[in-house]
C-alpha cells in the first residue's frame, strides 16, 4: 500500500506539471485539462492494471479506481451537476447584464459629467475613472468589458492631460478588475457552486471587502495626487461646477445605481433568489440600453452572441476541470493534497495563509476559472477540518467557508494584474495607443497589487467583514 501511495503522489505531481507545461506551450486551457486527464486515464488502463484485464473494460482497477464504467457514468454527473444546476443558471444572466450595460452608454455619460465635477482636484480624472469602475463593477460583474471600456474612454483623455503613463494604466486596470469581486460577480457564482454554500451569503459577504478595495484605491489616488501633482495635473481650461453639472452627474449615476439596488436589494431583503435577481438585472440592463436609445437589432445580436461565447467558454472549462478533478481524485489526489496542506503547519490560521499564498502564486500562471474549479473543491475538506471559529451570528451557514471564499476571491483579484497571465493587462494593452508599453502597465499595477494584499490582510484579521452583512440580510 505504501508503494502505491508513493506512486500516486508522483502521478498527482505529474498531472499538475504536465498541465502547466501544456499551458506554456500555448495549448488552450480546455484542451490541456482534457488532454492531461485522458493521458493519465490511458496510463491507468495500460500500466496500472495489475491483471491486464483490458478485454473487459468494465472491471475497476484495484490500485487507481479508474474504470470505463465510472468515466462513462461521469457524463451524466456533468450534465446533472452543470447544465441543470440552478445556481449556474444565473451565470449567463449576469454576463448578459454586464455586456448590455456596456452598450447602454451609461459609462460614457458618467465619464463626461464626473470629469467636470472632479476636474478641480489633483488626480480628479483618475478619481473619476476609479469611481466609474466601482459603479460598473457593481453593475456588470464582467471585467473584460469594464477594462476595455475604461481604457477606451480614459487613456486618451489622461494622455491629453499629461498624466504619467504608469498611474493612468494602473488606475484603469485596477478599477476594471473590481467587477470580479463586487457583487453580482460571476466568480462568486462559480465559487458558490464549487463550495456548496449560499450564493446570497457570498454576494452579501463580498460587498464590504469589494468596497474596501475601492476605498483603498481612492485614498491612494488622492494621496498620489497631493504628493506628485505633476503626475496627475489639473486641466488648465476646466468648466466650473454648476447646478447643471451636478444634475448631469445625478442623471448619469442614478440609473446604474438603481439597477444595483434592484439586484442586490432584492437578494438582501429576501424578495428574490440570486438566480431570480440575475433575471431582473438582465431585464434592467436591457431597459437602460433601450432608454438610452442605444438598443437596436445589431447591438442585441452582438450581446447575445458574446453572452453565448462567454458562457460556453466557462461551461467548457467547467466540464474539463471536472474531468481533471475526477481523475485526480481517483489517484487519491484530494487526500494527498489535504495531508500535505494540513501537515505544513499546526496553526490553522497559518494553514489558511499558506493556501492563500499558493493561490497567489498560481495567479501568475493560471486564470481564476481554473483555480476556482480545480483548487477550491480540493481545499474545502481542509477548511472544514480546521474548525476556525468565525462568527456566523447564528444565521450564516458554514461561516468559515464563506470567509475563506471571500479571502480567495480577494486573492484572485491579483491574478488579473500579475504577469504573465494577467488578463486585465492584455485587455488594456489592446486599447492603449502606441506610446504606452507593457512596462508602463506593469509599473502602474504594482501599488494596486500591494493595496490588494493590504485589503486581504484586513479581511483576514477581521472576518466579520464577510459574515455580518449576510447575517443581517438573512436574520430578519
Amino acid at each position: 500500500m505504501g508503494t502505491v501511495m508513493d506512486l500516486n503522489q508522483w502521478l498527482v505531481l505529474a498531472m499538475f506539471l504536465t498541465f502547466i507545461v501544456m499551458l506554456f506551450r500555448g495549448i488552450p486551457v480546455v484542451y490541456a485539462l482534457v488532454g492531461v486527464s485522458l493521458i493519465f486515464s490511458v496510463f491507468a488502463f495500460l500500466v496500472l492494471d495489475p491483471n491486464k484485464k483490458l478485454i473487459n473494460e468494465f472491471i475497476d482497477f484495484h490500485r487507481t479506481g479508474v474504470s470505463y464504467v465510472k468515466l462513462h457514468a461521469n457524463a451524466g454527473r456533468f450534465f446533472g451537476g452543470i447544465i441543470k444546476n440552478p445556481i449556474l443558471v444565473a451565470l449567463p444572466m449576469f454576463i448578459y447584464m454586464g455586456l448590455m450595460l456596456d452598450q447602454s452608454g451609461v459609462a460614457q455619460k458618467m465619464m463626461r459629467s464626473m470629469q467636470v465635477l472632479f476636474g478641480a482636484l489633483k488626480g480628479g480624472l483618475a478619481l473619476t475613472v476609479m469611481l466609474i469602475g466601482i459603479i460598473l463593477a457593481a453593475s456588470t460583474g464582467v471585467i473584460g468589458a469594464s477594462v476595455v471600456l475604461l481604457g477606451v474612454m480614459g487613456i486618451p483623455t489622461m494622455m491629453n492631460q499629461n498624466y504619467a503613463k504608469p498611474i493612468a494604466t494602473g488606475t484603469i486596470a485596477a478599477s476594471g478588475t473590481l467587477g470580479i469581486l463586487i457583487p453580482p460577480s460571476i466568480m462568486l457564482v462559480i465559487m458558490s457552486d464549487q463550495l456548496a454554500i449560499s450564493l446570497g451569503d457570498l454576494f452579501m459577504g463580498a460587498l464590504f471587502p469589494g468596497l474596501l478595495l475601492g476605498v483603498l484605491y481612492i485614498v491612494y489616488i488622492i494621496a498620489y495626487g497631493l504628493i506628485s501633482p505633476s503626475s496627475m495635473p489639473v486641466p488648465e481650461n476646466r468648466e466650473p461646477i454648476s447646478i447643471k453639472v451636478v444634475r448631469d452627474v445625478a442623471l448619469s449615476v442614478v440609473p446604474p445605481f438603481g439597477l444595483i439596488i434592484v439586484v442586490l436589494g432584492s437578494i438582501f431583503f429576501g424578495l428574490a433568489t440570486p438566480t431570480e435577481a440575475s433575471g431582473l438585472g438582465a431585464l434592467g440592463a436591457t431597459l437602460l440600453a433601450l432608454a438610452s436609445r442605444n438598443l437596436n437589432g445589431k447591438v442585441f445580436k452582438d450581446v447575445m452572441r458574446q453572452t453565448l461565447n462567454t458562457s460556453g467558454y466557462i461551461v467548457g472549462i467547467f466540464i474539463a476541470a471536472n474531468f481533471f478533478s475526477y481523475i485526480l481524485r481517483r489517484f487519491g489526489g484530494d487526500e494527498i493534497i489535504e495531508n500535505m496542506v494540513l501537515g505544513s503547519f499546526d496553526n490553522p490560521y497559518m494553514v489558511i495563509a499558506f493556501i492563500l499564498f499558493i493561490i497567489f502564486l498560481l495567479g501568475f500562471l493560471l486564470d481564476w476559472i481554473e483555480i476556482t474549479l480545480i483548487i477550491m473543491p480540493l481545499m474545502l475538506p481542509v477548511i472544514q477540518s480546521l474548525n476556525i471559529p468565525v462568527e456566523g451570528y447564528g444565521v450564516v451557514d458554514n461561516p468559515s467557508v464563506v470567509w475563506f471564499a471571500i479571502l480567495v476571491a480577494v486573492t484572485l483579484q491579483t491574478s488579473f494584474l500579475t504577469p504573465p497571465v494577467g488578463f486585465a493587462l492584455f485587455y488594456l494593452k489592446g486599447v492603449c495607443p502606441p506610446g504606452i508599453s507593457l512596462s508602463h502597465i506593469y509599473r502602474g499595477i504594482i501599488p494596486f497589487v500591494l493595496l490588494q494584499i493590504l485589503g486581504l490582510l484586513i479581511v483576514f484579521f477581521v472576518p466579520q467583514l464577510t459574515t455580518w452583512l449576510p447575517a443581517v440580510a438573512y436574520g430578519n
